[in-house]
C-alpha cells in the first residue's frame, strides 16, 4: 500500500511559512546542551549555536530544533530555570539570524511558552503531552503545531505495536481536548524511547502503520544507538545508516525527518522523494 501524503500549510505570526506536502521536510537538530550524546557542548554558547543555525539552513534545512536538555538514556534532568537559560537567547537570536520556523524541544509548559514568546513557532513534546498537563493548553492558545512524541516510563509493552499506537492516540486526544485541531498535531514514533533494540527495527519497519491514524508523521533516527549497535560504529561515523533509516521512513510515509547531518540528509531526502512522491495516495 502506497503511504498517504498529508497536506499542511502554516502561515506564522511573524510571517515565515512551512508546507507539508509537496516534499520531506528537514528538521535541523540544534542541542545547546554540555551532554548530547552525539554533539554535546559543541553548540552550548549563543555564537555557536547561530554559526550552526545558519550552516543548516545553507545545507537545505526547512526547521530548526532547539533543545536544552539532553534525552539521551542516563541523562542528567535539568531544572526548567536552567533549560530556560539555556535556549532562550539562542531562540531569539536564531529567529534573527535565520529566516526559518524554529521548534523548541521541551516537555514542559513553562518553557514552551517563554520559548513560544522568544520567537518559536512549534513544539516538539518527547512525552506526548504527558508529563505536563498544561502543554496542551499552551500550544491550543499559541495555534502553534505540535509534535507528539511516543514515550513511556517504562517498557511493559503487552503487544508492542499496538500500544505504541494506543499511546500516540492518547496524546492525540489530549491534544484535541485541549482544543488543538487536527491540522496542528505531528506525531513522532520515538525510536530509542522506551524500546529495545529489536523494538526499533520492528517499529522502523511498520512505520506505515503510524501512517495510517491520520497524522503527518516525523521520523528522529539520527544517529541512534540502534544504528550504531548495527553498523558498530561511535555516533559521528552512521551517516550511511541514517540515511538507511530515513529512506525507509519515507518510503512509509514520514513527512519530517530530523537529523543532524542536514546535507547528507537533504540527499537522502530528495532521491527517495523522487521515487515516492511518484505513486502516493494524497
Amino acid at each position: 500500500m502506497n503511504p498517504v501524503i498529508y497536506h499542511r500549510r502554516y502561515r506564522f505570526r511573524d510571517g515565515l511559512e512551512l508546507t507539508l506536502g509537496e516534499r520531506t521536510l528537514i528538521m535541523g537538530i540544534l542541542n545547546v546542551t554540555p551532554d548530547s550524546f552525539s554533539d554535546g557542548g559543541r553548540f552550548d554558547s549563543v555564537e555557536t549555536a547561530v554559526r550552526r543555525a545558519i550552516e543548516m539552513a545553507e545545507e537545505g534545512a526547512d526547521l530548526i530544533d532547539i533543545g536544552g536538555e539532553s534525552t539521551r538514556p542516563g541523562h542528567d534532568p535539568v531544572t526548567a530555570e536552567e533549560e530556560q537559560r539555556r535556549i532562550l537567547p539562542v531562540i531569539e537570536a536564531v529567529r534573527k539570524a535565520v529566516p526559518l520556523p524554529i521548534s523548541v524541544d521541551t516537555y514542559r509548559a513553562d518553557t514552551a511558552e517563554l520559548a513560544l514568546g522568544a520567537g518559536a513557532h512549534l513544539l516538539n513534546d518527547i512525552w506526548g503531552l504527558k508529563h505536563d498537563p498544561r502543554m496542551a493548553q499552551v500550544a491550543a492558545r499559541a495555534h502553534a503545531p505540535i509534535i507528539l512524541m511516543h514515550n513511556r516510563k517504562q517498557r511493559d509493552y503487552r503487544e508492542f505495536l499496538p500500544d505504541v499506537l494506543t499511546d500516540l492516540q492518547e496524546s492525540v486526544a489530549l491534544a484535541r481536548a485541549a482544543g488543538i485541531p487536527d491540522d496542528r498535531i505531528w506525531l513522532d514514533p520515538g525510536i530509542g524511547f522506551a524500546k529495545d533494540y529489536e523494538d526499533n527495527l520492528e517499529l522502523m519497519g511498520r512505520l506505515g502503520e503510524l501512517n495510517a491514524l491520520g497524522y503527518p508523521v516525523l521520523l528522529a533516527t539520527s544517529r541512534k544507538t540502534f544504528i550504531r549497535r548495527t553498523l558498530d560504529l561511535p555516533a559521528d561515523d552512521v551517516v550511511e545508516g541514517t540515511g538507511a533509516t530515513t529512506s525507509l521512513g519515507i518510503a512509509q510515509g514520514c513527512q519530517i525527518v530530523r537529523v543532524h547531518d542536514v546535507r547528507a540528509m537533504k540527499r537522502v531526502a530528495a532521491m527517495t522523494d523522487a521515487i515516492v512522491y511518484r505513486q502516493v495516495e494524497r
